[in-house]
């Protein structure tokens, strides 16, 4: 009897929970550029992540196309939307060269991880990859990662592990075969513990509006 009660208990909150959510259809005019599965919150079911260019410019000098993320979930075969997102992901015509422009979903250990790369100008590439998990009732940022490379003559890296504050600061220098003298700056490397008041949930993250000061030094980054 209890393993009837318990069943139909968990049946009733599935079907009330799955009402709330909307039914997903692709949005006229919607183009879909990536789609991945897994399982985020560690029910066993797979869920659903698509990116779209939706037809909204957001960039009218290179006419870059909103992009926008859906994270879906399957309820008697009928998705359903769980989140949605439009400022996760870079528009289409990011940066300099933006038919290199790299865009990853992956969903590893119940975790989404979005890994993005764009050149800014014709000499320096930004690449970010951010994670986030499922948990008490929402996703929120748990890592971050910020790399800024020239073709030669630095590459930097900012790394921070929201879960356990561990944050790793890498600047590496090199010379390059320019043409003209140049003193290269001392690599710089640090390791430090920075624990935010609270984590940042997905839909109040805004990406590169973040700082993070560097101990002891007046640098910092963000993120």
């Amino acid at each position: 009897m209890k393993k009837i009660l318990s069943f139909l208990a968990i049946f009733l909150f599935t079907f009330s929970y799955a009402q709330e959510l909307k039914d997903f259809t692709i949005p006229k005019g919607y183009k879909k550029i990536l789609e991945t599965k897994g399982d985020l919150d560690k029910d066993g079911k797979d869920e659903t992540v698509m990116v779209f260019n939706t037809d909204k410019i957001v960039n009218n000098i290179s006419k870059g196309l909103e992009r926008k993320l859906y994270i879906l979930k399957n309820f008697n075969g009928k998705l359903k939307i769980w989140k949605e997102n439009s400022n996760l992901i870079f528009d289409s015509k990011e940066g300099f060269y933006p038919e290199s422009n790299e865009l990853e979903l992956t969903i590893k250990n119940n975790c989404l991880v979005i890994f993005q790369s764009y050149f800014s100008n014709s000499r320096h590439t930004v690449t970010s990859k951010n994670t986030y998990r499922f948990q008490n009732g929402d996703f929120y940022l748990i890592g971050a990662l910020v790399k800024f490379d020239d073709t030669c003559e630095f590459n930097f890296s900012d790394e921070i592990n929201f879960s356990t504050g561990k944050v790793i600061v890498d600047e590496q220098y090199s010379e390059c075969d320019s043409g003209y003298e140049r003193k290269v700056p001392k690599n710089y490397y640090k390791e430090f513990t920075h624990k935010l008041p609270k984590l940042i949930k997905m839909n109040e993250y805004k990406m590169g509006k973040n700082e993070i000061k560097i101990p002891n030094s007046k640098k910092s980054f963000n993120f």
